[in-house]
This record gives C-alpha cells, structure tokens and sequence, in this order.
C-alpha cells in the first residue's frame, strides 16, 4: 500500500530539520561554550545566514547552496 502524500511529505521534512541539527551542532555549536542565551542566538543567526544558506551545499538540491538553488529556480 502506498504511504499518503502527505505523510512522505512529513517523513522529508523530518528529516531534512535532523539534517540540518546535527549539521549545526557537528559545525557550531558543540565547539563553543556560550555565555548568555542572546549569544548563542546570535551565533546560530550568524551560522544560517553566513554559512549554512549561502555557502553550504546540500544533497538534497543537487549539491547547490540554498541561494545557488533558489537562484537557479527562479525563486530568488
């Protein structure tokens, strides 16, 4: 029996939000000890929107940077 659309949908995007944890946390965060919540925020800020959307290539879009994919999309 096939699995409803919106349940392969759900299992996705499970796991593309596991993806990227375990990628912030193996790239950011278990490296540095963060003084006060605010500082954390802004690191993490700092990592999706310096690193992890412009530069960091994903399998699931081709190996293309979020950007290069919406760019190439038309999307941008």
């Amino acid at each position: 029996m096939a699995k409803p659309y919106s349940e392969d949908l759900r299992e996705r995007l499970i796991a593309a939000v596991e993806s990227f944890f375990s990628s912030l946390k193996t790239e950011r965060v278990a490296r540095k000890t963060y003084r006060t919540r605010d500082e954390a925020k802004a690191d993490v800020f700092d990592y999706i929107e310096r690193f992890y959307n412009p530069k960091r290539r994903h399998s699931t879009i081709g190996y293309l940077s979020p950007m290069e994919f919406e760019m190439t999309a038309g999307l941008a």
